[in-house]
Formats: C-alpha cells, structure tokens, sequence
C-alpha cells in the first residue's frame, strides 16, 4: 500500500531522501528491457503509452492459464475459487493503492476509456439536461473528451473548454469563471500525457465542490508516478489503466464515491451483473459487481495485482526524487539542441516532455531514432486540442519510468545529433 502522504503539487526532489533502492536490480525484473533493437541495446521512452511488465507479473498471467484457469463467481470448484480469490484479491490491492475506504468502490474495467464512458453513460447521461455544461480542459487525452461530446448529442448538453497557460497549465482563474450553476461535472486528468504537468486536482476538486459540481479526473498518467489518495483529493471519480503502471492490457478500474455508484443504473447488461432475472424483470446486483457484466480480463487482472504489488514495495519519496533527476537531465539534453522546443514549462511534472524541432517533421525524426535503438512517440498523443494549441500537428515525446537511466538520456542525446543531421 501507498503510505506516504499525498504530494500535491510533487515536489521537484528531496536532498535529503537516502537512496535505499537497488534501481539497477529493480530494472532487470523488466525483462523486454534487455532486449535488442536494429542491433542496439533498446532505450525504451515511450512509458506515457504503456509501460513494460516486470516478469512477476508475467508469471502471473501464466501461472492462472497453467494452473487456475476459470472463470470467476460462477463455479464452485477448486479452480473456479482460485481464480476468484486472485482476481478478487487484485480489487483489494487497488483499494489500498487509491486509498479508497471499501474495497466496493473499485470498479475493475478494461481502462481508463472504459471506466470513463461507465460514468458518461450511467451517471452523466440520466442526469443531464439540455443546456447543462460539462466542463472539460484543453490538455486532456481523446479519452476525456469524447464521450462527454457523445452524451452531450444525446441529451443537449454542452462541453466547455477549460483552457490552459502558454506553459502548460489549468488556468484556475478561468476555471473560477466557468464554474457557473450551470455545469454538472468537471473532467480533468490528474497528469497530462503530453506534457507531464501534474494539475493540482485537491485545489481544483476543492473550487469545484464548492459550487456543487462533481469532478472526475483521468488518473492514467498518475498511478505510475505519484501516491494516490483519493480521499484526501476530493474527487468523485478516479479513473486509471494498468498496463501504463506495469500490468497488464486491458485492465484498469474507477474508484467512485459509494453513494454515487448506488445511484447509477448498469452500463452494460450480461452475467455476473444481476440479482434475479426473468422475463417480467431483472434486478441487479449491488457496486461493483452491477458493472461489471460478462467475463472480465481474469488473467491480465491477476498481473495487474502482481504489479500492484510491485509498486507497493516502492518507497515513493525516492521514486519522486529519481524521476526529478531524470527529468532534469532530459530537459537539459533537449534544450541544448537548436531549434528545439519543449512543449510546456510548468514546475511540476513527471517524467514527460513533448517537443518539436524546427523544419523537422515528428514522425520522421522518432523513425530515425529508432535506428539507434531509441523508443520515443510521435504524432498528436490522443491529445489534438492541447497540439492545436501550441499551433502544431504532431510532436515528438519522451516518457521515462523510475527504470529508466541517465545512461539512457545520453543515448538520445547522441541519436538526436545522429538523426537531426540527417534531417537538416
């Protein structure tokens, strides 16, 4: 479990935290590390997309197909209890890990896309009016922006943009403004995928509530980086995926307030959701289990406990402090090349940063540094309106984990020179 308290806004580093971390053996539990590409060792930074699996939870995929393989609450057999208690055992950890109080407010999804769209469909959609407003900023990911337009044309609602600062902030006092009666929920994510700004989702959830208005926050991009308490920032909805904090695909979950969740009717209908169904009527089964219909990803939800459970070993002041000094080499390694230019200057962030280089296009440079064996992102991140803001199409970005190293930075440094004079 995450013990350590809340940090928000995250510190730069802390010069006083001993390292107590092994970071070289840490890395090697991530075997697709050690890999080659075009012959070189790989330098992996595109962690904001996904990140890679360490073997123990490999191992743990494997290990329900090999041993536990079965499906969940229906069977009463030996198997079909282990596979229960294990993927159970997952909701659990990921209670600890968010803070939650109940184990009942987790709602285990495919993702962050899908714990969205639960509260689009199932809370926002029965409440909206025509004219109501959701409240959604510029730098969010597709993820957050599109199915609030898709319940707006069904109900007459409307979305409005909150905007952000030149260096890649909320603009809180716009935020002070657009917090009319009107709006009925605000949509915010916790970090920004493009840029690595952490938002301070307390002082925001805090305006908010307020005035009334609940707040979902997309925390996809924080479960990797920072302790999470979701009590303590005063949300409503919480939303992340696994597979970007070392576990699985298709996996993730929505921590929801209690009351909130008695309230919403089913998002999809199938087995395991129900209390009685018959012809004349169904009734449905209590939170979290009324969301969770069908057969889930039982095995990729088994890794995710086992990643859970990796990062809840990790103490979180010296993860903080290592990612700060990565990020700080990064920066310094791209604004040393002329006619870079990074995307955004906010105080806090993790590990990410998005930049375009002059005359040069972001596709053709992310395929160059490939050759060298360099992973980074390129195009428009799920996030075209933050790119129209900058008055771009596509950038290049760099996203770094606590595995990754200064002896990695320096390989990009070294495969930017190489590529850009190809390029210029």
């Amino acid at each position: 479990m995450n013990t350590i308290p809340v940090l928000d806004p995250i510190p730069a580093r802390a010069d006083n935290v001993r390292p107590t971390v092994d970071w070289d053996a840490l890395r090697a539990e991530f075997p697709a590390l050690r890999r080659l590409v075009h012959g070189k060792p790989l330098v992996y930074f595109d962690n904001a997309n996904t990140a890679h699996k360490p073997q123990r939870v490999v191992d743990a995929v494997s290990e329900y197909y090999t041993q536990h393989n079965a499906n969940i609450a229906r069977a009463v057999h030996t198997l079909g209890a282990e596979a229960t208690e294990r993927f159970e055992a997952t909701r659990t950890l990921l209670q600890k890990f968010v803070g939650a109080a109940r184990r009942e407010e987790i709602v285990l999804t495919r993702g962050t896309t899908e714990s969205i769209n639960l509260v689009a469909y199932s809370w926002a959609m029965p409440r909206l009016e025509a004219d109501d407003e959701i409240l959604v900023s510029v730098m969010e990911h597709h993820a957050n922006i599109v199915p609030w337009q898709l319940v707006a044309e069904r109900t007459g609602a409307v979305v409005r943009v909150l905007p952000i600062t030149d260096g890649g902030e909320i603009d809180l006092v716009a935020l002070r403004r657009l917090l009319t009666g009107r709006v009925k929920l605000l949509a915010i994510t916790h970090v920004s995928n493009a840029l690595g700004t952490i938002n301070p989702i307390r002082e925001i959830c805090g305006l908010a509530r307020a005035r009334g208005v609940p707040v979902l926050v997309d925390g996809s991009q924080a479960a990797p980086h920072l302790s999470i308490e979701v009590a303590r920032l005063g949300c409503d909805f919480y939303a992340f995926t696994g597979h970007k904090m070392f576990g699985p695909t298709g996996t993730g979950a929505l921590w929801a307030r209690r009351e909130w969740l008695e309230s919403m009717p089913p998002f999809m209908g199938g087995g395991d959701m129900i209390r009685t169904v018959s012809f004349e009527g169904t009734t449905y089964a209590d939170p979290p289990q009324r969301f969770e219909a069908g057969t889930p990803n039982i095995a990729g939800v088994i890794g995710l406990g086992a990643a859970v459970e990796l990062l809840a070993t990790l103490p979180w002041p010296e993860v903080i402090a290592r990612e700060a000094e990565l990020l700080a080499h990064l920066r310094e390694v791209l604004e040393s090349v002329a006619g870079l230019r990074i995307l955004g200057d906010a105080p806090d962030k993790v590990p990410t940063v998005s930049f375009v280089v002059d005359g040069v296009h972001a596709h053709d440079l992310a395929t160059l540094l490939d050759t060298h064996g360099v992973a980074v992102r390129s195009g428009h991140h799920c996030a075209s309106p933050l790119m129209q803001h900058y008055g771009i199409t596509a950038s290049c970005r760099a996203s770094l984990a606590f595995y990754n190293t200064h002896a990695e930075i320096e390989r990009l440094r070294d495969a930017l020179a190489a590529s850009l004079v190809l390029l210029r």
